[in-house]
């Protein structure tokens, strides 16, 4: 009985085996090819009814400062023409420094341009100071903030943790930056940034979300995320109705010493 029970048991499993040699795998179909709407219709058979030569775009030059002819210069050091006090409109009281830099003069109010921008390319360079004091957002913090109302944050971060959502780079209180990119303290860093701004309807009310890029020292930092409302120090994002808006850059208020230079934007 045990030799019959142990030939049956090999014949099944032969069968079995051959079986599974002779199954056809399943292929999966093929996914469906999507054609955007506007290329719907019969297919080009030249390579010439694809090409399209119009608009042309502008051409921008770049000066030998890197700033695009059609910018508007924000700051180059020579005067404070573009920016007033944000507190009272007044002339700006920071240091107006002898290498084309300005200073924040410590809890005299955050300035801010005078001129309103809605979506813009922004490039901004910024740096902490040399000598190292405070700790945690007490050192080398400032501020711009895009709309007057969403904060990219300044801060040196070197050797100086804090919370994430406020470090270096990041939309205040919203987004954590995807990498620290700071230069040494004291060595000048550059933000480039594309603002995006939200768009409301006629009753006040949110229909599209406002997007920040950044670019901090050539690294994608933010990379177009999507602002939930304003950045506040205390509560959550709020989502006041709002047209185009200053750029403003903070005083934060503790010997932060922060300076700025080469402060240009295009209008997109």
């Amino acid at each position: 009985m045990v030799r019959i029970g142990l030939g049956l048991l090999a014949i099944i499993i032969t069968i079995g085996c051959q079986q599974r040699k002779q199954e056809k795998p399943t292929i999966p179909d093929k996914p469906a090819v999507v054609i955007h709407e506007e290329y719907l219709g019969e297919e080009p058979t030249k390579p010439e009814e694809t090409e399209v030569y119009e608009p042309v775009p502008p051409m921008v030059a770049v000066d030998e400062n890197d700033v695009p002819s059609d910018a508007i210069v924000l700051f180059d050091g020579s005067g404070f023409d573009e920016w007033s006090m944000t507190n009272d409109s007044t002339e700006v009281v920071w240091h107006l420094n002898g290498d084309g830099s300005m200073t924040v003069k410590d809890k005299t109010g955050d300035i801010q341009t005078k001129r309103n921008f809605g979506d813009i390319q922004l490039h901004i360079e910024w740096r902490s100071p040399a000598e190292i004091e405070g700790k945690g957002q007490s050192r080398g913090n400032s501020g711009v903030f895009l709309n007057n109302l969403y904060e990219v944050q300044v801060l040196d971060n070197n050797d100086n943790d804090t919370y994430v959502n406020g470090q270096v780079a990041a939309i205040y209180k919203q987004y954590v930056p995807l990498a620290k990119a700071s230069k040494p303290s004291g060595g000048w860093n550059t933000y480039d940034i594309i603002y995006r701004a939200p768009d409301f309807s006629d009753d006040g009310q949110k229909i599209k979300s406002g997007t920040i890029t950044v670019l901090h020292n050539g690294v994608l930092v933010q990379d177009h995320v999507e602002l939930k409302g304003t950045t506040p120090y205390i509560g959550w994002p709020k989502n006041p109705p709002h047209g185009k808006g200053p750029i403003r850059l903070q005083d934060h208020g503790d010997n932060s010493r922060v300076s700025y230079r080469n402060i240009w934007v295009r209008e997109l």
